[in-house]
């Protein structure tokens, strides 16, 4: 059979292979090219495109180059007219998701071709492209049973199945059958040394003091220069993972978990594979029964009362990472909490120096700068005026953003009107895809005129006079150095926007912009308390000292 096209159509070639051991070693994809290079030179058309998926199942549509070709294909455009596959099974092996994408491209005036399958558009070919679409996917099922049942095979001989090896082990070629080599698993020498050493320091120490913890043992790790296969630190969580890994008592198994939905499989189809010990099974228990009875969901760690100021504010100069809370205990019995560098704390100091800093000595020094440096009115008054005279420099800025969304609301309507008329005039139907493209220019119009009118109804800054400043400043210092520690920190979180820790300084970070929303939001304020205070109530009852300190102000 012919299929009949325009003369200079247009061609896109769609190649194919399941796994990237065939795109390796097979000559699918080149053979593939080369026949409907050839098919296309004999219909007369041009190839426009080639997208090649070196290791894709066909069960379903998670495939880059696919979706680039059928993003393509539906372009206005329209780069190709025709998609050349050698067999439908190399665009799709689900019967409904060949039929929907068939469709997809029909509506784009682009049709799907197979050069060993050439069927045309009327009932009966259909419906036998159809039963080629469900013959397909019950082969791919079929296939993916059997390969299944042969991996399970493999598994209970020995040889190893094709994930990813755990810290300690490689592989060793066994023996060839036919063209497929048999490996097993057996310990890398100089890995299991590092892998001994994590349980050694965990269950014994160093020989220089008691036992290890997690963190204290990834810290070692990290100073002495031990690095993970890959060359990079160690971390908490990864030590954590060998520490409680069963492997390395000759514990592995296989089929564990479905490999697209990652559910656990049944008991009774999991394969045990025999793999050599590391660790033997009394040191390994012992490390369990360490981390079992200090997991804090057992025995919880000592709790530490009342909020932190700043969290999520005071961060590390040398690295960036947060300052976390850190507590402890001296002899004399008194309890100490300092902020501390997390990165330090997590990895030691091949991430960062660290440092630690009292809690009470920063909480102090930040709030009382903010309030005594910041927060008074003449300096504030300083901070507001540049924010004016820097809003006066925009103008020209604004006026332009205003041209820019006039010009995308009428493109987006300009769009409309055409698709409309494609409609009305018959030259298209009103399906799911043109109703989509309808809405999304509905939507692009919309938040266009929506931030015109915003912009538009910005009119001259708000003049800010002495009286409503002072008030302002005079209320927030009290916020932020006195009351519930929750109030304090929502107040000084809306000032100011990080605290950079180093040895000698403390830098506070903030902006100018938003300390004068803070201002103007001042009435608010005076009503009752800023909107980012969740679950506040009307009545005051939430908070009823600060009721009573409002009303006597």
């Amino acid at each position: 059979m012919n299929v009949t096209l325009p003369i200079a159509s247009r061609a896109a070639l769609y190649l194919r292979v399941s796994t990237t051991r065939q795109a390796e070693v097979d000559l699918s994809i080149p053979d593939q090219r080369l026949q409907t290079a050839a098919y296309c030179e004999r219909q007369g058309w041009s190839v426009a495109g080639e997208y090649v998926e070196p290791g894709a199942s066909a069960m379903d549509d998670s495939r880059p180059e696919f979706q680039r070709m059928i993003e393509r294909a539906c372009d206005d455009d329209r780069p190709f007219d025709v998609i050349v596959v050698h067999s439908f099974s190399r665009f799709f092996r689900d019967a409904f998701g060949l039929e929907m994408y068939i469709r997809k491209l029909a509506k784009h005036g682009v049709r799907l071709i197979s050069i060993t399958q050439e069927l045309g558009d009327d009932p009966s070919q259909v419906m036998m492209r159809q039963v080629i679409a469900l013959f397909d996917e019950y082969q791919s099922r079929e296939n993916a049973k059997h390969v299944l049942r042969a991996m399970k095979e493999n598994a209970r001989q020995g040889f190893y199945n094709g994930s990813r090896l755990p810290l300690g082990f490689t592989l060793e070629e066994v023996e060839k059958r036919g063209h497929r080599t048999k490996k097993r698993i057996i310990i890398d020498p100089v890995e299991a040394e590092i892998v001994r050493l994590m349980f050694e320091l965990y269950a014994h120490g160093d020989g220089q003091s008691g036992p290890m913890g997690v963190k204290e043992v990834t810290k070692h790790l990290n100073a002495k220069g031990y690095r993970t296969r890959l060359g990079g630190r160690f971390g908490i969580g990864p030590v954590h993972g060998i520490l409680t890994n069963p492997v390395y008592v000759g514990a592995w198994s296989f089929n564990k978990r479905n490999s697209k939905t990652r559910q656990a499989k049944p008991q009774n189809e999991i394969i045990p594979i025999s793999v050599p010990a590391i660790i033997d099974r009394k040191t390994f228990d012992k490390v369990q029964r360490t981390l079992q009875a200090k997991n804090p969901h057992v025995n919880p760690p000592r709790a530490v009362t009342g909020p932190i100021l700043l969290t999520g504010l005071a961060h590390c100069a040398s690295c960036g990472g947060a300052m976390t809370l850190r507590t402890g205990t001296s002899k004399s019995g008194n309890i100490y909490r300092y902020y501390t560098c997390s990165s330090a704390m997590r990895i030691g100091e091949t991430a960062c120096k660290g440092r630690s800093i009292p809690m009470d000595k920063l909480d102090r020094l930040v709030t009382e700068h903010v309030a005594d440096r910041i927060l008074v009115p003449d300096r504030l008054e300083a901070l507001l005026q540049s924010v004016a005279d820097r809003r006066l420099k925009t103008d020209a800025e604004v006026q332009a953003r205003i041209e820019a969304l006039r010009r995308e609301v009428g493109t987006a309507e300009d769009k409309l009107r055409r698709l409309y008329k494609l409609v009305a005039e018959g030259m298209t139907d009103f399906d799911e895809l043109l109703k989509e493209q309808i809405a999304k220019f509905k939507t692009d119009r919309d938040k266009a005129a929506s931030a015109l009118d915003r912009i538009k109804s910005h009119g001259p800054a708000v003049r800010l006079d002495a009286d409503k400043i002072a008030r302002f400043g005079s209320l927030m210092r009290e916020n932020i150095t006195t009351g519930e520690i929750p109030f304090r920190k929502a107040y000084l979180r809306s000032l100011i926007e990080a605290v950079e820790v180093d040895d000698r300084v403390i830098r506070i970070h903030g902006s100018k912009t938003v300390l004068e929303s803070a201002v103007l939001a001042d009435q608010a304020m005076h009503s009752g308390v800023r909107s980012f205070v969740r679950n506040w109530r009307a009545q005051g009852e939430s908070n009823p000292c600060f009721r009573r300190e409002r009303a006597t102000s």
